[in-house]
C-alpha cells in the first residue's frame, strides 16, 4: 500500500536515489546532496511552523510503499514564490502594427520578462520512479498536494500554479536556452538549472529586460515555447483535467508553460470533504477508490488510496488497512475525494 507524507531528514538517501533517476529539467530535484539536504530542511522548517498566512513555506512529501518502506516518488507545494528574489516568468503577449499605406497589419507575438515578488502558491517537485508508473501512484502523488491545500487553505494564496518541463533534445539540451538566454548567461542549462536552486541574483543581474521578439528566434525555438517534455505530458493533462489552464507565461530558461488555477476552483479541493471515521471494518465491498487524507495533525498528514464507505449517518468506514496507513481511528476525521 502506497502512502504519501511528509518528507523526513532521514529520507535523504532515498531522496538521492530517486533523483539519479529524474532526467534533465527537473530544476526541484538535482542529484545534489547539498540542495536536497536544504530542500528537506526546508520542509521540516515549514511543517513546523505556525502560518497564519502564506509567507514562502515550502512543504515536501514522498510516496512510500508501505510494504517495502522504500520511497518512490516526491511532490511539493510553495505556500507563496516570490519575495526577496523574484519569481520570473516571460509573459507572452501580442502587438498589432499597422502600415494604411502599406495596406498590412501584423500581430506579432513577443515575450516579455515578469518579476513578480508577490505572487501564487506553487506546486512542483513531482518526480515518480518508473519502476512504480502506470498502477494509479501518478494520480495519487499529484492530488495529494490539493488535499493538503483544502484542509489548510489559510496556507496558501487564492491562485496557485505549476511550471511544467519545457522540451530538451536528445541530448538533454534545451532549444530555447540555446537560442536565447545562453547568449546573456555564459553557461551551460544544467548549470543554470542548478544555480538557480542557490541563488536567483545572477538572473537580475543578466537577463535583458527588453522584449524578446518571437519572430526573430530560430524556429527550433519558436516551436517549444509553451510545450512540455514528453515525460509532463501525463501531469500536464491530469492538472487541466482539474481546472488548471495555460496562463500564456513560460520558464525563462527552456520555455516550458506555466498553468494556474484559482485554488477553490481546482477539482480535488473544491469536491472534497471532511467527515468522521464512524467505523473500521476487516474490507469495503466497494471498488470504488477514494482519495483519503489523515487530517487530525498538521506535522503527520497522510495521503493514501483505498476504497471507503460512506454511512447513512454521514460517517465513514475505512479498512483497517486503511487506517493503520492513515493512523486514524474511529471518531478521527478524514478529507476525502474520488481520484476521477
Amino acid at each position: 500500500m502506497f502512502v504519501v507524507r511528509p518528507i523526513q531528514e532521514n529520507d535523504i538517501e532515498q531522496l538521492m536515489t530517486l533523483a539519479s533517476q529524474a532526467k534533465a529539467g527537473l530544476t526541484t530535484l538535482p542529484h545534489d546532496r547539498k540542495i536536497l539536504e536544504k530542500r528537506i530542511e526546508e520542509s521540516l522548517i515549514g511543517f513546523k511552523k505556525k502560518a497564519i498566512k502564506p509567507d514562502g513555506e515550502v512543504y515536501l512529501f514522498v510516496l512510500e510503499n508501505l510494504e517495502d518502506h522504500k520511497i518512490y516518488g516526491t511532490c511539493g507545494v510553495v505556500s507563496k514564490v516570490g519575495g526577496f528574489q523574484p519569481f520570473y516568468t516571460y509573459k507572452i503577449k501580442t502587438a498589432i502594427k499597422e502600415s494604411k499605406k502599406l495596406n498590412v497589419k501584423k500581430k506579432i507575438k513577443y515575450l516579455q520578462l515578469l518579476k513578480v515578488h508577490n505572487g501564487p502558491s506553487e506546486i512542483g517537485t513531482l518526480f515518480l520512479s518508473p519502476k512504480v508508473r502506470l498502477k494509479g501512484t501518478g494520480r495519487l502523488l499529484s492530488l495529494s498536494r490539493f488535499l493538503f491545500m483544502a484542509q489548510y487553505p489559510h496556507r496558501f494564496e487564492k491562485q496557485v500554479i505549476a511550471e511544467l518541463r519545457g522540451v530538451l533534445d536528445e541530448h538533454d539540451k534545451s532549444p530555447f536556452w540555446n537560442a536565447v538566454c545562453k547568449h546573456f548567461f555564459d553557461i551551460e542549462f544544467k548549470k543554470a538549472d542548478l544555480m538557480v536552486m542557490e541563488d536567483k541574483t545572477f538572473i537580475a543581474e543578466l537577463i535583458p529586460e527588453h522584449p524578446l521578439y518571437i519572430p526573430l528566434l530560430p524556429i527550433s525555438a519558436q516551436e517549444v515555447i509553451g510545450k512540455v517534455h514528453n515525460d509532463t505530458e501525463p501531469a500536464r493533462h491530469l492538472l487541466e483535467s482539474e481546472g488548471f489552464q495555460f496562463i500564456n507565461e513560460i520558464d525563462i530558461f527552456e520555455a516550458g508553460p506555466v498553468l494556474g488555477a484559482k485554488v477553490d476552483k481546482v477539482r480535488s479541493i473544491h469536491d472534497s470533504k471532511e467527515i468522521i471515521v464512524e467505523a473500521i471494518v476487516d474490507q469495503c465491498l466497494d471498488e470504488q477508490l477514494y482519495l483519503i487524507a489523515n487530517v487530525n495533525d498538521f506535522k503527520d498528514f497522510k495521503v493514501t488510496m483505498a476504497p471507503l464507505v460512506i454511512n447513512p449517518k454521514g460517517g465513514v468506514s475505512l479498512t483497517k488497512m486503511t487506517a493503520d496507513a492513515l493512523g486514524v481511528t474511529i471518531g478521527h476525521k478524514v478529507r476525502f475525494v474520488t481520484p476521477k
